[in-house]
This record gives C-alpha cells, structure tokens and sequence, in this order.
C-alpha cells in the first residue's frame, strides 16, 4: 500500500462502515413495526425520540409499551447476540485454522447449558439462571484449558486443546442430558426445553446491562489484536519467527471470544449455527484478511439474527424457538455458502 493510496482506502472503508450502520439501523426501524401488534414507522420514530429526549410525543401508550418495553430490548439483544456469537466464530476459525469451528467447540455453549438447567432444576430465579450459565460457560473453558495443559506432551496444543473441548462438552451435555431426565415434566422440564431452544422473547433491558459490558470487554481485545492474528494463519513457528507469542496469543483471543459468547448465551439460551454461517459469508465478501473479517463479521451477524428473529416473532400467530428456526435457515444457508466459496478460508 502506497502512501498516496492509504487515504482513499480508509476513506472508501469508512464509506462502508456508514453504508452498513445504516443498513442496520433502517432494520432495526423496520424490525420494530413488526409484530403481533403493527405499529406504523412514524409512530416508533416518534416513540423513540421521545425515549431518548423525554419530549411527549402523540402516540398511545399501548404502542410506546409494546416498542419501549418489548421489541426495542428484544432487537438490541438480537443485535447483541449475532454480532458477538460471530466475532467469537471468526476468531475461533482463525486461532484453530480450522473454516469448521464454532462458539461451541470448547464447551462454552454446553457449559453454559448446564448452568442453566441446573438453575432451573433447582428452581432459582431468572437471575441466578443468567449468572450460573455465564459461570459455567467460563468453568467450561477453564477446564478445557487445564486438560489440554495436562495431556499436550508431543502432540499439536490446537489438537489437544480442541480434542478438550469436544471431551468436555460431551460431559456437559451428559449432565443436561441428566437434568433433563430428572426434572419435574410440569414446571422444570418446559422452561429446560424453552431455554435450551433459545429465545430472545424475555429479554429486558435489565439484561442488556448486564451483558454488554462483558461483550465489550470481549470484543475489544480482538478488535484491538485483529491485525495480529493474520500471522497465526502461518503456524506457531512462522509467527514465533516474527515475534508473536503464540500461545499467550492464542488465550487472549479464547478467553475474549468466550466472555463475549458467555455473556450473550446466558441471556438468549443455546444458538447455534451463528458463529460457524456468518464468519464463511463475511469471508466471501471481504476475503480471509482478519482485520476486514472480524468487522465484516460482526455487522453481518447482527442483521441476521435480528432478521431471523424478526420473522420468529412475525411468521405465525405462535413464536417460533429461535434456535430451531435458526436451524432451518442457517442450514441450508451454510450449504450454499460452502458451494459458492468452496471453503477457501484462507
């Protein structure tokens, strides 16, 4: 790069950047009018505003509780939730050079489900079941770190260290699996099965605010090192060579990629197919340069889960589980991906 062609470059990404915050915004806008109840874009304009100046505005009370108090916390989680399930995606896939790897390959998904039904197995309150998954999701992590530490000899550390995650993760299920069982098939089991589908429909302000700051601290780490891990795409002894402390390295990346999916999981329940969909589509568009990718990914899985839930909520009379529509869409989405970018990930 020319130092004549860096201003217009930057200058083109900030066009970008703009371009796609504003896409979101104007899904967001549309998203809110959307629903068991319409309410007209003029009058969640007007709703808004007065949110966020305290001025009256002519708008009934029904709509301003129907958009303040339901929808606008339910498409901030949304947005919350697909920007950091596909940063923690991307950074997996680049950390463990592998296109496959999701939020889920250390055991955080399934740690954090534990967690969680084991809250409401034992009846606590919503509280508890947020902070006993967002526990969990880390124990689950730690613990995948200490057996890969214990047992990495000779062998490769990302083999170990991914081989610990599948091994634990199958433990974890094992006791969902357990609780599940065990639970009381009136009250326990329906909220287990609920939570374990995922949804954003209880979702409140309340547990944004809990949740953000630790997505924030997640997320800022891998922005701020995003150029740096392009060189672990070159094996631990080329970037070793260059003056890259691998491992240390590679646990911040892990440890910040599973406080952001933690966090989000405990408010939103187990969805899958997030970080593994969204990383191959922002690949496609801007190429595997991690400093392109992470940004890319994080704008693209905020729309889509915010589109996703959109129709969850809209397409019936009855709200679908989000993971399971998830599922469909992502599914075949995936495929088509696969076969459009042939898996040239790096």
């Amino acid at each position: 790069m020319t130092r004549d062609a860096a201003p217009a470059i930057w200058a083109r990404r900030g066009v970008l950047a703009a371009l796609g915050l504003g896409a979101v915004g104007l899904l967001f806008f549309a998203a809110a009018t959307v629903g068991q109840f319409p309410v007209s874009l003029s009058d969640v304009a007007r709703i808004l505003w007065q949110g966020v100046t305290g001025l009256p505005q002519d708008v009934s009370d029904r709509a301003r509780a129907v958009v303040m108090d339901i929808r606008v916390p339910r498409l901030a989680s949304a947005l919350l939730v697909g920007l950091a399930l596909s940063a923690a995606g991307a950074t997996y896939q680049a950390v463990f050079r592998n296109p496959l790897v999701a939020p889920d390959i250390l055991g955080v998904t399934s740690g954090a489900g534990l967690g969680a039904v084991l809250a409401i197995f034992l009846s606590l309150p919503v509280a508890a079941v947020q902070g006993m998954a967002f526990v969990f999701g880390l124990g689950a992590v730690t613990l995948v770190y200490g057996v890969s530490r214990a047992v990495k000899g000779a062998h490769d550390p990302i083999l170990v260290l991914v081989l610990a995650g599948v091994v634990i993760g199958a433990v974890m299920g094992a006791g969902i699996a357990v609780l599940t069982y065990l639970a009381d098939p009136y009250d326990q089991l329906p909220a287990i099965t609920f939570w374990l589908m995922g949804s954003l429909a209880g979702v409140t302000f309340a547990d944004l605010g809990n949740a953000w700051p630790a997505v924030a601290l997640g997320l800022g780490p891998l922005l701020f090192l995003r150029w740096r891990v392009n060189l672990m795409s070159l094996g631990d002894d080329e970037a070793r060579a260059l003056g890259v402390d691998t491992e240390r390295l590679r646990l911040i990346l892990v440890v910040c990629a599973t406080l952001a999916t933690s966090s989000v999981v405990a408010i939103a329940g187990t969805i899958g197919w997030v970080g593994l969909i969204i990383p191959h589509m922002a690949r496609f568009v801007v190429g595997p340069e991690f400093s392109r990718l992470l940004p890319a990914s994080i704008l693209m899985g905020s729309v889509y889960l915010l589109g996703v839930d959109t129709i969850a909520r809209a397409a019936t009379t009855v709200e679908i589980p989000l993971g399971v529509l998830n599922a469909f869409v992502g599914a075949p989405l995936f495929l088509w991906v696969l076969a459009r970018a042939r898996l040239s990930w790096r």
